[in-house]
């Protein structure tokens, strides 16, 4: 909701919505209330306004002499994300600055005449900026139009990034006006809400409405036959009679067939296969490599990466027939390599690259992998300086090339009896692959001071271990009623079991690991067909989700990440994700009633 003020004849005026603001800020946050700067002098404004050669908006000078801006320190009130009102040397700055940007883009958007579309512009030497934006510096921000006419005083919208706009304010009263009503009745403005919290001005995203049924493409493709295998076509016979026309086509460039491989030493084609993370026993047959991409592109996989597997001598092969890669993915090669040694060659455009591990670890920490990398080469600059592109042909020749001496190379050495054609032509034992949960990131997995505009290093500091655990153990609760994760009984079970004061595994391939990795699977489904057509396969079908269905699966794996997160890593840490992922406006509050009722009584 953009603006929530009445019509325009019924505004307040600049300083009635001032008031408001300045007496729920003194009621409910006073260091933002404090940061208020006292009224600007009629002389500050009139020299602006010659500086700038502009006659500032009544509204503008109106709301000057209620305040001249903010200071600019913690707990400034700022309006949403256009950040805190400036003052008129702000003001004055930030628009000098500006024009003199805009005087190097300007043959970008227009040369700044006469009658053309007044947003037709880097920046106008008619515009002033009238918020400091997210940054609190000239990147972003309101902006004012000083342009005589009837957009005089209207308010737009300028971001450094895209091409400025007008919002639904017509003037900076009406701006004021949603302010105050905002504060007074928890109105979202943008999307977002305004809430006080240690005396300071904060803006949370409103609790957004999180569908409850959401559409299943793993359930639907559960129900969905797979593909079968293409009908052969005849070969084309000229009529008997009567003229005909041959017209010659060039041959297409031959099919590259260089997919990810992995040798695992003394591993047979069914262990494998789960390894890889293939659980469901159902979707397990053999299959040519033609046949599994045919299969993977359908609803029957949604989405799903499809991997085939086989053995030659005292070797085990693993190769990725379509999906995802999963094959390059340092938490699968740690699987696949549990108790043996296993060697992949991946190639993805211009790189192929050789990858050893032993007993679940990068041999030498990756010391040892080898990397080749090539220029592309379907690409060529034409006399006249044009650039055409070759279609048909391999962009990564060089890549392609690299592959094949380094397959030779590792068949050599290893002592594989294995030919890729034969293995891409013949029937494989192969199977759906449930993608295994990705490692945390190792910058995700340190200590936060601070989440949402919340000092959380403080509040680990002065809350014990235990209380803290607790604490955060009732947000994990509010955090999967909020995403629908409570509806699945392996979460509930371990809700039930933290709050007993277990501390539950997650085990790989059990049931918990398994429908995290089942949630990741939903989302990463309901993706691509919310794609724009340009975007999707040509042979991608059409999926029965819609954007609401996505956005409750991403939330049920955020929130099964944060649940991750607790069982894994120390509670200070996994607090910041689980924070920062609940999804209600009044989380703050939450939070401190879930402190304090966990708090000890007080002896007597």
């Amino acid at each position: 909701m953009k603006s929530i003020t009445p019509a325009a004849d019924a505004l307040p005026t600049v300083e009635e919505s001032w008031a408001r603001v300045d007496a729920w800020l003194a009621e409910h946050a006073p260091l933002s209330r404090a940061r208020l700067r006292p009224p600007a002098v009629p002389d500050e404004i009139a020299a602006a306004e010659r500086r700038l050669g502009v006659r500032f908006p009544p509204d503008l000078v109106a709301s000057l002499r209620c305040h001249d801006g903010v200071e600019l320190d913690a707990g400034a009130p700022v309006f949403v994300l256009n950040g805190p009102f400036a003052g008129v040397e702000d003001i004055v700055h930030n628009a000098l600055f500006l024009r003199s940007v805009g005087e190097d883009v300007a043959n970008e958007y227009g040369n700044g005449d006469g009658d053309e579309d007044e947003l037709d512009a880097y920046w106008r030497d008619e515009w002033l900026l009238i918020t400091h934006g997210v940054a609190w510096d000239a990147q972003d921000g309101l902006f004012l139009t000083c342009r005589a006419g009837d957009d005089y005083g209207r308010v737009g919208h300028y971001f450094n990034e895209d091409a400025p706009s007008f919002t639904g304010w017509t003037s900076l009263a009406a701006v004021l006006s949603a302010f105050a009503d905002a504060l007074e009745r928890r109105l979202p403005v943008d999307g977002r809400v305004p809430l006080a919290a240690d005396g300071a001005l904060v803006w949370e995203e409103a609790t957004p409405a999180v569908k409850a049924r959401p559409t299943s493409l793993l359930e639907l493709a559960a129900r969905t036959p797979e593909p079968g295998p293409e009908p052969a076509r005849g070969r084309w016979e000229p009529p008997v009679s009567g003229g005909y026309v041959t017209i010659v086509v060039p041959s297409p460039a031959p099919e590259l067939r260089q997919p990810d491989l992995v040798f695992a030493e003394g591993v047979g084609a069914e262990e494998l296969l789960l390894r890889a993370g293939v659980v469901r026993r159902e979707t397990v047959r053999e299959r040519t490599h033609a046949e599994a991409e045919r299969s993977a592109a359908g609803l029957w996989a949604a989405a799903r990466p499809l991997v085939r597997a086989g053995r030659r001598g005292a070797w085990g092969f693993l190769m990725q027939s379509a999906g995802a890669e999963q094959l390059t993915r340092p938490e699968v090669l740690r699987r696949l390599a549990r108790d043996t040694r296993v060697v992949a060659l991946t190639k993805h455009g211009p790189e192929v690259r050789v990858t050893v591990y032993d007993h679940g670890r990068p041999l030498a920490g990756g010391a040892q992998d080898r990397l080749v990398s090539s220029p592309r080469e379907d690409y060529a600059r034409l006399p006249d300086g044009t650039t055409a592109q070759s279609l048909g042909v391999d962009p990564w020749p060089g890549s392609s090339a690299a592959y094949t001496d380094l397959l030779a190379e590792l068949l050599s050495g290893l002592g594989v009896d294995f030919d890729l054609d034969r293995a891409l032509d013949e029937p494989l034992l192969s199977g759906l692959v449930l993608p295994v949960l990705a490692d945390m990131p190792e910058w995700s997995c340190r200590p936060s001071s601070e989440v949402r505009q919340f000092d959380l290093g403080a509040l680990v500091e002065r809350t014990p271990e235990p209380e803290l655990r607790t604490a955060m153990a009732a947000q994990l609760r509010r955090l999967a009623a909020e995403t629908g994760l409570d509806a699945f009984p392996e979460v509930t079970r371990t809700l039930a079991d933290i709050d007993r004061g277990e501390s539950p595994e997650l085990i790989e391939d059990q049931p918990l690991d398994l429908r995290m990795r089942s949630l990741a699977a939903e989302a990463a489904a309901a993706r691509p067909a919310l794609e724009p057509s340009w975007r999707r396969g040509r042979d991608v079908p059409e999926l029965p989700v819609t954007r609401e269905d996505l956005h409750a699966w991403q939330l049920r794996s955020d929130a099964a990440d944060a649940l991750r997160r607790f069982l894994l890593l120390p509670v200070p840490i996994a607090a910041a994700t689980i924070l920062h992922r609940r999804l209600s406006d009044d989380w703050r509050g939450e939070l401190a009633q879930d402190l304090r009722s966990r708090r000890p009584a007080p002896e007597h």
